[in-house]
């Protein structure tokens, strides 16, 4: 088996580095010795932006916002499915993460964080949602592990009771926030109606053609 190669180390506020090892063609994040995404499985990603992307059919200029950017998987989707009229803003707490989209991984990026309908921000998703009031038709969270995280403690605060409530509260009328998860958690699943959405859970691969570790995702609409 080719060795993997350490590419680069990214210093994560409050939290572990990540680092970013390239084996072959395929590239690899780790924290610690978790691998949290790579280039071989990120079918459920690619499945957050579409399945997301569906369920706002009949918004003529929806504005979504991701968080975070990841390895562009959900951002690809996304653009790959809506208009032109549409916009996406992107908020990526991670500098380096954007770094290597921008360097060794420009060719998996393939020029979507300069697509002219996407504005990236560089922060806390978190806080980009507790700035908005009625701004999103849709927030889409691929933040940490979901709401088990592994990345940082802060992130913990996006999936509570509070947390909720903001991005409620920062979505459009009948707007929608899809949840990634690489595990089931049915609790999690009550606290969003709780939070007072209407909630759907959907379970998905790791890999486009259906075969790998399964995934869920909530996608939760305010009533």
């Amino acid at each position: 088996m080719t060795p993997r190669e350490l590419i680069g180390v990214a210093e994560v506020p409050g939290g572990p580095p990540l680092r970013l090892f390239r084996r072959g063609d395929d590239f690899m994040i780790v924290l610690e010795r978790n691998e949290l995404m790579s280039t071989r499985m990120h079918g459920s990603e690619v499945a957050l932006g579409t399945m997301t992307c569906d369920r706002l059919a009949g918004v003529a200029a929806p504005h979504l916002l991701i968080g975070g950017y990841g390895m562009g998987f959900t951002l690809r989707a996304v653009l790959g499915r809506l208009g032109t009229h549409a916009r996406v803003t992107v908020a990526e707490l991670v500098p380096g993460i954007i770094a290597w989209a921008r360097g060794p991984m420009a060719t998996v990026t393939d020029g979507c964080l300069d697509d002219p309908r996407v504005t990236l921000t560089m922060g806390d998703v978190a806080e980009a949602i507790g700035r908005a009031t009625a701004a999103y038709d849709a927030i889409l969270l691929d933040v940490d592990n979901g709401p088990d995280g592994l990345t940082r403690p802060a992130n913990d605060g996006i999936y509570s009771s509070a947390g909720l409530a903001a991005a409620k509260r920062a979505l459009r009328p009948a707007g929608v926030l899809a949840v990634w998860s690489a595990a089931p958690d049915p609790a999690f699943g009550r606290q969003l109606e709780r939070a007072g959405f209407k909630v759907e859970t959907v379970k998905t691969r790791a890999r486009e053609n259906g075969k790998g570790p399964a995934h869920v995702i909530w996608f939760a609409r305010k009533r």
